[in-house]
């Protein structure tokens, strides 16, 4: 029996607003490359698998800052190539620092539509929620600004934990603050490698969110494209 439910934050909960897509293409037009935003979703994605199988590696947060600059270059490079650019091999680190820029300026997050209505569901069936991300902040403020500190019952971070995902440790702690064993919660997340490996390692049932059909051959896992499909699958009206 399902006791817990707990999500991943980024592409599950929320995305960055204005959209990635929106900053990247204002970042492309400052060296006269333009691109409709809509164009440059798949290719972000993409490279946030780059990004992800990285941190895994090791932590990004823990790296030099030559390092990062190094990584995120490259980052930009991924999601040029595959928005089919043509491009010298200086600008994808020139676009990364004008992004950088741009993202220091309006960088704020906002909820998915489905994500209140699917809260208020999950809770009137006496639920307990969690939020299990890698973000390596104090979420408290962010989730009482967009309206979650009603639903979401406890929050960990690798702080927390000591660990990022996929670290076993990092779940292990989410099912310690929510009481309860593995095979009673359900951890929903967007990236294969970071949060479905990382939840099955120990034993927790996941269900990997797809808002942007980016894993359709994927079947490892129950996949679903929106949160009404969690909902489907615990069967809550």
């Amino acid at each position: 029996m399902i006791k817990a439910v707990i999500f991943d934050w980024f592409n599950t909960l929320a995305r960055y607003e204005p959209p990635r897509e929106e900053v990247h293409s204002r970042a492309l037009q400052v060296f006269g490359i333009g691109i409709d935003p809509v164009k440059l979703i798949v290719p972000l994605l993409t490279a946030d698998k780059y990004f992800f199988d990285e941190n895994i590696l090791r932590p990004i947060r823990k790296r030099s800052a030559e390092e990062q600059d190094e990584l995120y270059a490259h980052y930009e490079e991924i999601i040029m190539v595959e928005a089919g650019l043509k491009f010298d091999k200086e600008l994808p680190y020139k676009v990364y620092q004008k992004g950088k820029e741009l993202f220091g300026e309006i960088l704020d997050f906002v909820l998915f539509d489905d994500v209140i209505e699917t809260m208020k569901a999950l809770k009137e069936t006496g639920l307990t929620i969690g939020l299990l991300t890698n973000f390596a902040r104090d979420m408290t403020p962010l989730i009482k600004k967009l309206g979650l500190a009603t639903y979401i019952d406890f929050v960990v971070t690798p702080y927390d934990a000591g660990a990022d995902k996929p670290d076993p440790r990092i779940f292990q702690t989410a099912l310690m603050k929510a009481k309860v064993k593995s095979a009673e919660a359900i951890y929903i997340g967007d990236q294969y490698k970071v949060d479905i490996v990382g939840a099955q390692s120990v034993g927790i049932t996941a269900l990997l969110i797809d808002r942007y059909n980016i894993y359709s051959e994927m079947a490892t896992c129950p996949r679903i494209a929106n949160l009404s499909g969690l909902k489907n699958f615990l069967n809550i009206p």
